[in-house]
């Protein structure tokens, strides 16, 4: 595959003028397309940039992070596409120094119709054909853990969340999937793989935009569980259904449990995974509500901090109010 590549003295441009809290006001506009808890996608409104989708990373203290990281990431998307089988639109990446003398790394992708995109997919498909796309998605997640069961020393992780998946030639006039329905997954700037049980990419990392005061807290109680839960077919799934809460479709979810445990117990009946239930769907997204609410409440409390208090930079763009169940 064609590495994409952008005119990156634009892109220096678009870093000089950017309003990370308004993005859209910046001396170059920027859409936003979608607000995870961590980062945020969005498009830029400049000639040479039509057609692309931006994820920013100020995350890198010096130029000698954003080789590993880089290394990572090219790896990953090469084994997720060249040996699990998982198809990836095109990609492409680029980096400089900004006037403030901090590292900006973007990845780039082809922007993908919105449409077609999981989460809105589900509002616009009809209520049957949901746990179809459901055991679509399962069958590319087996891919992973098939994968690593053959795989010597190489073990890769994923998340699985419907937000991730694209729905090839998705037409949303006349919306259907079926057997035959292929899928691009986008969401690879979080490379998790280990070689030889060491996780490869920098778990430190997860950690440069948190807020200060929250760093030892986040590293002592949460960070291993988000650097180990995606190695985990079982948890990825739930993490899959439970997203259904957060797009506000709970009513699939009884039946979407039944369809993931359906699979478990034939297609992937050797992988030996525990059924699930309703109550670990629920269980699961009442944590995760409550921890990214207080988590972006406080990155929130600490852009005050910086911007309003101390008058300092603060580079990240934070994701706006997310409508929860």
């Amino acid at each position: 595959m064609q590495e994409l590549a952008v005119d990156v003295h634009m892109l220096e441009e678009f870093e000089r003028g950017l309003d990370p809290r308004y993005p859209e006001r910046s001396r170059i506009p920027a859409r936003v397309l979608g607000y995870g808890e961590i980062s945020t996608v969005f498009e830029i409104h400049a000639e040479g940039m039509e057609g692309y989708a931006f994820k920013r990373l100020p995350i890198f203290k010096d130029r000698d992070e954003i080789g590993p990281y880089l290394a990572s990431y090219e790896e990953y998307n090469r084994i997720l596409s060249g040996e699990v089988g998982i198809s990836l639109p095109p990609y492409g990446h680029a980096e400089f120094v900004s006037d403030s003398g901090r590292p900006v790394f973007f990845i780039i992708q082809k922007q993908l119709p919105a449409s077609s995109i999981g989460n809105q997919a589900i509002h616009v498909l009809p209520d049957e054909e949901v746990p179809v796309l459901v055991t679509m998605i399962l069958r590319e997640l087996k891919k992973v853990w098939d994968f690593n069961r053959q795989s010597d020393g190489l073990e890769v992780a994923i998340d699985g969340q419907i937000s991730n998946w694209s729905i090839v030639d998705f037409d949303a006039e006349s919306p259907h999937v079926d057997e035959d329905t292929r899928f691009l997954y986008m969401d690879t700037s979080t490379p998790l793989f280990r070689i030889a049980g060491v996780e490869q990419l920098d778990p430190e990392l997860f950690l440069r935009s948190a807020p200060s005061f929250l760093v030892w807290m986040l590293r002592l109680l949460f960070l291993e569980d988000v650097m180990t839960r995606y190695y985990d077919f079982r948890l990825v799934a739930i993490d899959l259904i439970a997203n259904f809460y957060k797009e506000q479709r709970a009513e699939l979810i009884p039946r979407l449990v039944e369809t993931a445990n359906d699979f478990f117990a034939q297609e992937a009946a050797y992988l030996d995974i525990e059924p699930i239930s309703e109550k670990d769907i629920a269980s699961y997204y009442r944590e995760d509500r409550i921890i990214w609410a207080l988590y972006l409440a406080l990155r929130k409390l600490d852009r005050f901090l910086h911007t309003r208090l101390m008058r300092k930079e603060y580079p990240y763009i934070l994701p706006g109010n997310i409508k929860r169940k």
